[in-house]
């Protein structure tokens, strides 16, 4: 499919032009070079998908496969991403500008997602419940919910997709994804190998195309069972208020502004090293992204400067150069956004001690220097809202109440950085911090196997883990009178 210049929707296992027969370019950020034409999808485009994947969900091929069954096809597809890594590797990095050599490091984790999943698979059940009455039996049931909408970003297609696709494919559901419309390549490929590695027809679909016309209209869909998204905070709070009032789930991954915080007493080198990769790790294109700093008043010039100095050394250029640190935001507008909030920041009262200004990396693309601001305070925008892009924000504190309260002083909880030697210190920040994720002497490790939830308005819902398998269910109990005895006074049954 790499070679490819038109891409279309891919409904029921086979390609499907779009019912209006339009379609739109996907850029190279990078470059801006074009990379392909993909469908433009709309609500005829997307009740066929659902139609296709509901149609799906109740075909026996799938109803009927047992869950050991169903664990052996998540393992295959996982075996396929790994003998086609390096393909889609290129694919994303073309793009959304991500490093190739960042890429390649995320390929050779994904098929861990599939392969996690399919242990687990032939694991979920239900439980038995001693009631009081032992002549009536009560037990329960976890049955797949039916058809799943998959909302997912341009920052991570593949492995946000995963994160969703591999736990509903678990649990039995169907899919539907709509992908972010400037990454749509990677996301058409899984759901190719998914096909190929023997899922059913219609197990997973994808519709590709805008947010306001593919995405409401999935949304909406009246034969939906629940919408996963990960995305911003506002779209976020629109997808809980459609789904709520049709009384189906939703678990929303929304936006960040987490804070890392180093001590007085950290390994300062390691804690430089921690908050650069924090933030400027994928050009800052992250939820996790560590971009508000509070270092301890003893240690924040030194901790400034080494950042500042690693900040002004990191090489930025084509993203398919091993070599190349910082690869391009991953549109125009986002460049934008960036470049106006760092304007913004300044007007504030801030000041760049490094970066501050767009590029084009040596190749015409949209670059933004990775950038630090100091003499900042918690009650600027650039402090307060999620920039998303390479821009850190650093602030010293005194005490551990001082960091506590800044750092919890945000409407987001996504996660947070703790550095410190101190034990005790390490697990009282980690018990008191309003962060799903909390890291100590580290940042940005994750795994499929631990769960992931965002606190306050960074999300409502797990994803990963175990915890996640819930999300993608629905609870039965079911009541059986084992007693062949006629009801003596049904008025005193209990209800």
């Amino acid at each position: 499919m790499s070679e490819l210049t038109t891409l279309q929707h891919f409904i029921g296992g086979t390609w499907v032009e779009p019912a209006s027969g339009e379609y739109f370019e996907s850029t190279n950020p990078a470059t801006l070079q074009t990379n392909y034409r993909a469908a433009r999808g709309n609500p005829a485009d997307v009740d066929r998908a659902v139609t296709a994947a509901r149609l799906a969900f109740e075909d026996p091929r799938w109803r009927n496969l047992s869950q050991t069954r169903r664990g052996h096809l998540l393992r295959r597809l996982g075996e396929l991403i790994a003998e086609n890594a390096e393909e889609l590797a290129r694919m994303e990095t073309r793009d959304n500008g991500k490093l190739l050599r960042e890429m390649r490091g995320q390929l050779a984790t994904l098929p861990e997602y599939f392969h996690y999943y399919a242990g687990l698979a032939d694991k979920i059940h239900g439980d038995f419940i001693p009631t009081s009455d032992r002549q009536v039996l009560n037990y329960t049931a976890r049955e797949p919910l039916g058809v799943v909408g998959a909302i997912t970003p341009w920052n991570s297609p593949l492995t946000l997709t995963s994160s969703k696709l591999a736990p509903a494919l678990c649990a039995g559901n169907t899919v539907v994804i709509k992908p972010s419309e400037y990454t749509s390549a990677t996301v058409l490929r899984l759901a190719e190998l998914a096909l190929e590695a023997g899922f059913p027809p219609g197990a997973v679909n994808v519709v590709t195309g805008f947010g306001a016309e593919a995405g409401q209209a999935l949304v909406d869909h009246r034969d939906l069972a629940k919408i996963s998204f990960t995305g911003s905070t506002a779209t976020g709070s629109r997808i809980a208020a459609a789904t709520a009032s049709r009384f189906i789930g939703s678990t929303l991954e929304l936006g960040g502004k987490s804070p890392n915080i180093v001590f007085d007493d950290a390994n300062v080198p390691n804690a430089a090293m921690g908050v650069v990769a924090g933030i400027f790790a994928a050009a800052g294109q992250t939820c996790i992204a560590g971009s508000r700093v509070f270092a301890h008043r003893s240690v924040h010039d030194e901790l400034v400067e080494r950042v500042t100095e690693r900040a002004k050394a990191i090489r930025i250029g084509d993203p398919m150069d091993e070599r190349t640190e910082l690869g391009p935001l991953a549109f125009a507008e986002q460049r934008d956004k960036v470049a106006g909030y760092v304007d913004l920041g300044r007007e504030e009262g801030a000041r760049v001690l490094t970066g501050g200004n767009p590029t084009d990396g040596g190749l015409g693309g949209w670059f933004y220097e990775p950038t630090v601001l100091v003499d900042v305070h918690n009650d600027m925008r650039v402090v307060r809202e999620e920039i998303f892009g390479p821009v850190l924000a650093v602030m010293p504190f005194d005490t551990e109440e001082d960091a506590v309260r800044l750092a919890n002083d945000t409407e987001y909880g996504l996660a947070a950085g703790v550095w410190t030697q101190n034990l005790a210190r390490a697990h009282r920040m980690a018990a008191r911090l309003d962060a799903g994720t909390v890291w100590v002497n580290t940042y940005r490790a994750m795994s499929p196997m631990s769960p992931r939830q965002g606190f306050k308005a960074s999300g409502v819902g797990v994803e990963h883990g175990t915890e996640s398998i819930k999300e993608y269910t629905r609870l039965k109990s079911v009541w059986i009178n084992t007693s062949e005895e006629p009801v003596a006074d049904p008025f005193t049954m209990r209800s």
